[in-house]
């Protein structure tokens, strides 16, 4: 991605917003529709569609635009806005159960990014972590003492992956780890587009005493091709809505939290 594109992503609209999310949710949608729903005209609409396109938020299909083809990821920066209400609601409800002085272990993803910058005001952390972007927002609090991996540096995501990430997470124990995934399938199968992400992340959950997911409604039935795991695994599930019932069931019989963020967290 340009600077000017990552600009771009970073000055999105709040219609442009709200646009990306009827269409994840519903799979479709035609110009005429979204003219309606927000009562402006066609060509406003497919400006805002435009630019959604070329930042790889949706693509375009005749009569309208859908979401992304499920076979890759679209980039961090523009990743880190989508829903990006939720996932500082998310944040914040992870951050009141977070007691000073803990040790935490944090993956790759966006909202785990966020988590972190809602622990701004905690004391004395301990972070563990495979991604610069966490790494950078933790050294911003002088109590902290943070700790990252070694090993090459994947542009865009700006995270380490590969063996040199799992033996790092596996060298210590920490009171928690923190992850997200690329996607959840209805049967409670955690989901990723690499190998190496699934990898870290297992090494993460195998070293923590306690495992908190996160992740925002968008990732339920979310389609990725590598499995990674199971839901039921984890301690608890940090999300934003109700999670849907098969999934819901799966996690009542494993004995799994479900923590849904309040309206009022943002």
């Amino acid at each position: 991605m340009t600077d000017l594109r990552m600009q771009l992503a970073l000055d999105i609209t709040k219609r442009q917003a709200e646009i990306t999310d009827l269409v994840q949710k519903a799979g479709f949608a035609s110009v005429e529709e979204l003219a309606e729903r927000f009562d402006v005209t066609t060509q406003t609409i497919r400006r805002d569609v435009n630019g959604l396109c070329e930042l790889g938020i949706l693509r375009r299909t005749h009569g309208g635009v859908e979401p992304p083809a499920p076979a890759s990821n679209i980039h961090y920066n523009t990743r880190k806005i989508l829903n990006l209400g939720a996932k500082q609601q998310i944040a914040k409800t992870v951050a009141a159960e977070i007691a000073n002085g803990q040790s935490l272990a944090f993956s790759i993803g966006t909202t785990p990014e966020i988590v972190m910058q809602a622990l701004a005001g905690h004391e004395s952390l301990h972070v563990f972590t495979n991604n610069l972007n966490v790494a950078i927002s933790a050294s911003n609090n002088p109590t902290f003492q943070v700790t990252i991996a070694g090993g090459r540096l994947r542009h865009g995501d700006r995270d380490i992956l590969g063996a040199s990430a799992q033996e790092f997470f596996a060298n210590y124990k920490v009171d928690v780890g923190i992850f997200g995934v690329a996607g959840v399938d209805e049967d409670g199968t955690l989901l990723d587009f690499h190998e190496d992400e699934v990898a870290a992340r297992q090494s993460i959950l195998s070293n923590c005493r306690k495992s908190f997911l996160v992740l925002d409604h968008s990732k339920f039935g979310r389609s990725a091709h590598v499995r990674g795991g199971h839901i039921r695994d984890v301690s608890a599930i940090f999300t934003d809505q109700t999670v849907p019932g098969p999934v819901a069931e799966l996690l009542r019989e494993s004995g799994s939290r479900i923590a849904v963020a309040p309206e009022d967290a943002k």
